[in-house]
């Protein structure tokens, strides 16, 4: 995983975890920390001194794997003594190190065993004397638990906190288990996809995030979402709007976080001023010991939708998490539901990767970026795969004497080597991007077999994020024509096209063709679901249901008859490449319109971060 911009500061005899789902770049760090890996740009210091280039042997660093590493020719003394023996350190200090570190980590009288001989757990703390042995100035442990059964890495990290906190060494665990970052960590830091969103103390990450993703990931909880109005902004969720927040912020709306336990069910209807969110049913329960966890099922507010937990698709109610002591008694009946305790979040800024590599191609895809840029208040970055013997600035003023021909203002300007395909692609894995545009059209470009440009076959192969393929000149998009197609890829085209009519305030046609080999209940079942997804955001939706002898001939006519500013339509997905062929359906309805494309990858769902 790559890292982006990462800067962080561990402060002496501090334990700090880093947190984060699997490809988050945690190893990564720790790897470039440890001089295993190094980074292309940036500085890593230890106790001031710069050891960004210094071999791994000279950082003063101790490393505990997952999998222990042990020698299994050596005994448990041998293993801890390993790297002093090694230094030159004389054996009579070994020893009396080997000794000090056996009982700290409570292996006291069972240095002669071999590896063999002994449990995970056991091995495990071997592995971290063994780190300790030669008095490092940072420890690092990479996920250094998660081979154990529950009760054993419990027990071990209370064993780790205690030796760390004994020999105040400066600490750095990374780990994907939130239980565990609560439970030995000083300060946490989140990453998602190599960038390091907020640190701090665990309890203050979690009670007061200050970010969508981090409130969910930690801890999880309910996020629902309201369009902001007005100046001074108004939000239709029953909570006042902090006061640095203003109506420009109205693309994203207004997040309104809140953790299950602070949620409050009463029968009667609160007196106090804490926010009501109206009435509602226990749906579900489920005990957990010392709680009652529950999902609670009640009306929407109007102009408001819910983000977490996910809703089900066709779900147009709401359906939060609330959680009770067990001791307390539940019935059937109906519960007014208000808060105790909320948080108002900043909601991510979306962001959109453009592809910009020859005058041949017009500008209209350019024009598109900056007409969408505009109303769905994202960031904007353009790439411009610069060749060998092309000067940077040259180029650099070339593409952006483009952009402010195209009205596209406020761009970051990228300029890499390399095959164009791979740098795209590279770019859109690297970072959090919502949607991913280019033009379909360069006559300098030579097509592949299907018809369409390498470069195009090639991105449409393995992108990862939305694809708009601009086609025709350029118009705003007013009418929206969603295809979608019964079952679990439909729902991903849908929830993108939501997404998307939502903030442009777009009215959408959700189309689903009957071809001779359909089965029309399974079709009718899917659409109403999708229209009831699309009215609970309130977009104005309408669904149509066609018969054709395939389903190119009857999305292409369906787009000319609504006169549709822009299509969208489901793709193989990434590295499909033995789906991907000259009779696949998206290819076949790219080459045929003339008007915009975007084409949803088929993922699991639309990436959390595009709230």
């Amino acid at each position: 995983m790559v890292v982006d911009h990462v800067d962080l500061e561990v402060l002496d005899g501090e334990l700090f975890v880093l947190l984060g789902a699997s490809g988050s770049g945690k190893s990564t760090i720790l790897r470039m920390i440890a001089g295993l890996s190094y980074p292309d740009s940036g500085r890593i210091l230890l106790n001031q001194a710069d050891v960004t280039v210094a071999p791994a042997q000279d950082r003063g660093i101790g490393f505990v794997f997952q999998n222990y590493s042990m020698f299994g020719h050596l005994s448990v003394i041998g293993n801890i003594e390993f790297g002093l023996k090694i230094r030159g350190v004389p054996r009579g200090v070994r020893r009396r190190r080997v000794e000090e570190l056996l009982d700290i980590v409570g292996m006291a009288g069972l240095g002669n065993r071999m590896p063999g001989q002994l449990s995970g757990g056991q091995q495990q703390r071997v592995a971290l004397a063994r780190a300790l042995a030669h008095e490092p100035k940072v420890l690092l442990l990479d996920e250094p638990f998660g081979a154990l059964d529950v009760k054993i890495r419990a027990h071990l990290r209370r064993t780790l906190r205690e030796v760390q906190q004994k020999l105040h060494v400066t600490a750095i665990l990374v780990t994907h288990d939130q239980e565990e970052a609560f439970e030995v960590a000083d300060r946490i830091g989140v990453l998602e996809k190599g960038r390091l969103l907020e640190t701090g103390p665990p309890e203050l990450l979690y009670r007061c995030p200050n970010s969508a993703y981090v409130a969910t990931f930690l801890g999880g909880g309910n996020l629902l979402v309201g369009r902001l109005t007005g100046e001074p902004p108004k939000v239709a969720l029953p909570v006042s709007i902090p006061e640095d927040v203003t109506g420009n912020d109205e693309h994203a709306g207004g997040h309104l976080f809140f953790r299950p336990e602070h949620v409050r069910l009463t029968k009667r209807r609160p007196a106090d001023e804490q926010p009501v969110l109206g009435k509602g049913v226990i749906s579900e329960h489920v005990f957990s010991g010392s709680a009652r966890r529950l999902r609670v099922r009640l009306p929407r507010l109007p102009g408001c939708r819910q983000i977490a937990p996910q809703p089900t698709f066709g779900q147009d109610d709401w359906v939060l998490e609330a959680e009770l002591p067990s001791e307390e008694p539940i019935d059937t009946g109906e519960y007014w539901v208000s808060l105790r305790h909320w948080t108002f979040l900043r909601p991510p800024r979306p962001r959109i990767l453009v592809f910009d590599n020859s005058a041949s191609q017009g500008t209209a895809h350019l024009s598109m970026s900056s007409w969408l840029a505009e109303r769905l208040g994202a960031g904007v970055t353009v790439l411009r795969n610069r060749g060998d013997h092309e000067i940077d600035e040259s180029v650099r003023g070339q593409v952006q004497s483009r952009l402010t021909a195209a009205g596209l203002h406020s761009a970051e300007i990228r300029l890499p080597e390399g095959k164009s395909h791979e740098e795209v692609l590279k770019e859109q894995a690297e970072n959090i991007y919502s949607l991913l545009i280019l033009s379909r059209c360069d006559d300098k470009v030579k097509t592949s077999d299907l018809g369409l440009t390498r470069l195009l076959t090639r991105i449409l192969e393995e992108a990862e994020v939305p694809l708009f393929v601009m086609n025709g000149s350029f118009r705003p998009v007013r009418r929206i024509l969603v295809c979608t197609a019964a079952g679990e890829p439909g729902k991903s085209d849908v929830r993108m096209g939501a997404w998307l009519a939502r903030r442009l305030s777009t009215r959408v046609v959700l189309l689903h063709v009957l071809t001779p080999t359909s089965h029309e209940p399974s079709a009718q079942f899917h659409l109403a679901r999708a229209a009831s997804t699309l009215r609970s955001q309130d977009i104005e939706v309408s669904t149509e249901m066609i018969r054709a002898e395939n389903a190119v001939e009857g999305i292409v006519e369906q787009a000319s008859r609504n006169q549709s500013d822009l299509v969208i339509i489901g793709g193989q997905g990434p590295h499909s490449h033995s789906l991907f062929n000259a009779e696949d359906v998206t290819v076949r309805v790219l080459k045929r319109l003339q008007c915009p494309v975007l084409i949803v990858p088929a993922l699991e769902e639309i990436p959390r971060r595009r709230q």
